[in-house]
């Protein structure tokens, strides 16, 4: 599918995003802990939070639809707790989503039966051996292509231990598969992190019950709480909300509101990179929301310098990253990306690819091998450009569209759907 995108004269109105995709994944993993009932509302119905929720499914979860408006869902979830789970009786399809696939084998490996599963050729590429030598460590039977490197997977569940273990990367997924694995375990688990990422597990598993405590790049989990449900209203997602903050920003006519953003601190770095850069950004009626911190967003046109992102910004920002190379190409001066190897190994090289299609609208960038340097200052010519199958560059090349020169034609638009299913019905009405 292809999608044309013509910057309007001006950009102004509101926009609520969709919940927050990495909170809908954990929401109904780990109400799979507990034995009862849980409402989990604003749950957003794109490709990949479908495709955890037909996986809980599987294991003898019922979830059951009790309202939907567009692509938002209220589900109520009942599990039977961990006794009364079964094994799934065919291949588990993760689909494209790497939240799926790595949480998922966490919580299988201290489940007593066997498991495959898979996902699409894009998946099938990511690294899982980050995952899987952590698991055998903790006494998990794990198989996979290339020694466990590559999915599909296999997973005859049983018995763990908990064990003290120094992440080698900075990334919310393996943390949480391994805490998923310390529930079921015997004794302690202790991970230590690099950097800090995202801490939406530890924050629900405490709400929940667990006998968790963390602090910066540090968590230990004992084991043997008895767990309860947890209902949720989930917050907006910052990432499917950046596309607008930084439309926004870039737009010389333009003011908009996102309302409802989940504006957890392991999650925005974005704000904190756009206003080292001199973004206007406004953040106002802060609340609580599920245990996650709220607040709507205004973003009003800006002139914007060149700066350096890296070290602790970089997993707090690591879905935006491609969108702050955009907004250095309208920056003065250089802007450099480094610490950021972690963007090779998601649903493309989006090093590779964000470098390659934004030069193609005339941007000036430079590949590196941990990121990117973005000359700016030189505008945006249009042109045709490609997604790789991938949603977040699908959404960068739709907000470039939004702030180019000329029309920007994105083929594989349909990628958006993966992250932000209705996002082309949002575009065309703010833009008008």
């Amino acid at each position: 599918m292809r999608e044309t995108v013509t910057a309007p004269v001006s950009l102004a109105g509101e926009i609520t995003p969709l919940g927050d995709k990495s909170i809908a994944h954990r929401a109904l993993l780990l109400n799979v802990l507990a034995e009862g009932t849980a409402r989990v509302e604003n749950f957003p119905r794109g490709r990949d939070t479908l495709a955890t929720l037909s996986s809980v499914q599987a294991l003898g979860v019922a979830v059951d639809e009790e309202s939907r408006l567009d692509y938002r869902s209220t589900f109520v979830v009942r599990s039977p707790g961990l006794g009364g789970l079964h094994e799934p009786a065919k291949v588990v399809d993760a689909r494209n989503s790497g939240t799926t696939l790595r949480l998922l084998i966490g919580l299988l490996a201290g489940l007593p039966f066997f498991t495959v599963v898979a996902g699409d050729r894009s998946l099938q590429r990511r690294p899982m051996g980050r995952i899987v030598q952590p698991l055998r460590l903790m006494g998990a039977n794990v198989w996979g292509r290339d020694g466990g490197e590559h999915a599909p997977l296999a997973i005859q569940g049983g018995s763990l231990h908990g064990i003290s273990y120094d992440l080698p990367v900075a990334s919310a997924q393996v943390k949480s598969s391994l805490l998923l694995a310390g529930v079921l375990a015997q004794g302690p688990t202790t991970l230590r992190e690099p950097l800090s990422s995202r801490d939406h597990t530890e924050r629900m598993l405490q709400a929940m019950g667990a006998h968790l405590r963390g602090e910066a790049g540090f968590i230990r989990l004992e084991p043997g709480a008895a767990l309860h449900s947890l209902s949720i209203a989930i917050p907006g997602d910052m990432s499917g909300a950046a596309p607008w903050l930084l439309a926004g920003v870039l737009h010389p006519h333009a003011r908009i509101t996102v309302r409802g953003v989940g504006v957890n601190p392991t999650r925005t770095g974005l704000l904190d990179a756009l206003r080292h850069m001199g973004a206007r950004l406004t953040v106002a009626s802060q609340g609580d929301q599920g245990g996650e911190p709220v607040a709507d967003i205004i973003a009003e046109s800006s002139q914007l310098h060149g700066v350096e992102i890296g070290g602790e910004l970089v997993p707090r920002a690591i879905d935006e990253l491609p969108l702050l190379a955009l907004a250095g190409a309208f920056a003065r001066g250089r802007t450099l990306i480094r610490d950021a190897a972690e963007l090779r190994v998601k649903e493309s090289d989006r090093v590779a690819t964000t470098s390659l299609e934004l030069s193609r609208l005339g941007v000036r960038i430079e590949e590196r091998p941990d990121g990117m340097v973005i000359y700016g200052g030189q505008g945006l010519r249009g042109g045709t450009v490609r997604s790789h199958g991938d949603h977040r560059l699908a959404l960068l090349l739709a907000t470039a569209g939004l702030v180019c020169q000329e029309s920007v034609a994105i083929e594989g638009s349909e990628a958006v759907d993966v992250s932000y299913p209705g996002f082309w019905s949002d575009l065309h009405r703010l833009a008008g």
